[in-house]
């Protein structure tokens, strides 16, 4: 006995009208994870040669250098715009102050992040309604079989078999587009979240590193500070006590 076999054409023709919206599905789904993968791939999310870099700038306290050298990353590396923010909240002759790099450097990788997730809301809603619109397909295409069950004046078995698999269609292409739009949105959602952690870790460490290499310069100064004041001390003593051994002979010649 031979098994029938359909082209993806005729396949959708049995499927009847719910495939037209099915169809809307898959195209948007395949082109949201095309145009995704491009632009994840585009902007490089790698965050540890950037880090170490930015990591020997502030450590030769060359923060002008620094940021030149994040602003020429700026275009394709997501994270170098986030460390920008950072090391911007460190002007030269000014204290930095913790509070405000981490804010700037959180509403820059809120920015960013946002932007990595376009789209994948509607990952989540064609994943969602894709296989309910097969379902409902698939009961539409049941009423239908039903039906023609019972208009038919004999009964057998491949009527009623014709009439499940031909509803059954629609489930079937609501399943896979929802299969691809979910591995897409996992995919994405998991490069993603890597990357949020990954930039959380080289933020708190460049502003621990900031804020250590400021208390050393801090320290350096006000010893700097100690020492020149205890040197301006010794000499003004040294004076007075000139200027009192001065008097003191003059004195002694006048009497």
């Amino acid at each position: 006995m031979g098994t029938a076999s359909f082209s993806i054409l005729e396949l959708f023709q049995l499927g009847g009208p719910i495939m037209w919206p099915l169809l809307l599905f898959s195209i948007a789904a395949v082109a949201i994870a095309i145009e995704r993968a491009v632009y994840l791939f585009y902007h490089k999310l790698n965050m540890d040669e950037m880090t170490a870099k930015t990591s020997e700038y502030i450590s030769s306290n060359n923060y002008s250098g620094a940021a030149e050298y994040l602003e020429s990353l700026t275009e394709r590396h997501m994270g170098a715009r986030i460390l920008l923010k950072l090391i911007g909240e460190k002007k030269q002759g000014q204290a930095f102050i913790v509070h405000r790099a981490e804010r700037a450097a959180e509403v820059e990788a809120v920015n960013c992040i946002g932007s990595l997730e376009n789209g994948f809301n509607f990952l989540v809603a064609l994943g969602s309604l894709s296989p309910l619109t097969g379902f409902l397909g698939t009961v539409t295409g049941m009423i239908s079989a039903f039906r023609s069950i019972a208009e038919a004046t004999e009964v057998n078995a491949q009527i009623v078999a014709n009439g499940i698999y031909e509803a059954l269609i629609t489930t079937v292409f609501g399943l896979v587009i929802a299969i691809i739009a979910m591995v897409a949105h996992s995919i994405f959602s998991h490069i993603v979240d890597r990357f949020s952690s990954r930039i959380e870790g080289s933020c708190s460490a460049l502003i621990a590193q900031i804020d250590e290499s400021q208390t050393e310069i801090n320290a350096d100064t006000a010893k700097q500070e100690t020492e020149k004041s205890d040197s301006e001390n010794f000499w003004k003593n040294m004076t007075n006590e000139s200027a009192a051994q001065e008097n003191k002979t003059a004195y002694s010649e006048d009497t």
